[in-house]
């Protein structure tokens, strides 16, 4: 059996304020600590680049040991928070 949680109404109340930006941040720091954050759906793309800056891109990611799928991700992610 899982052990139940409750939340004030002021932690419920603090979390409805949060922007989306904050609640990535949440997310990923949970994620970080070991915790499961939940999985949202993807949805595959198809989009044109370059072929310089994607072997450029692919090679950075290789030297530093980063897929670079992976990479493209945390870059989408970055930059919603910094907005």
């Amino acid at each position: 059996m899982r052990p139940v949680q409750y939340f004030t109404k002021e932690y419920l109340e603090q979390c409805r304020a949060m922007k989306p930006a904050q609640i990535v941040r949440f997310l990923d720091g949970f994620r970080k600590l070991g915790g499961r954050a939940p999985r949202s759906k993807s949805r595959l793309i198809s989009m044109k680049i370059p072929e310089a800056l994607l072997e450029s891109f692919r090679a950075r990611c290789l030297r530093e040991g980063k897929p670079y799928h992976a990479q493209i991700k945390v870059l989408m992610q970055d930059w919603l928070i910094v907005k």
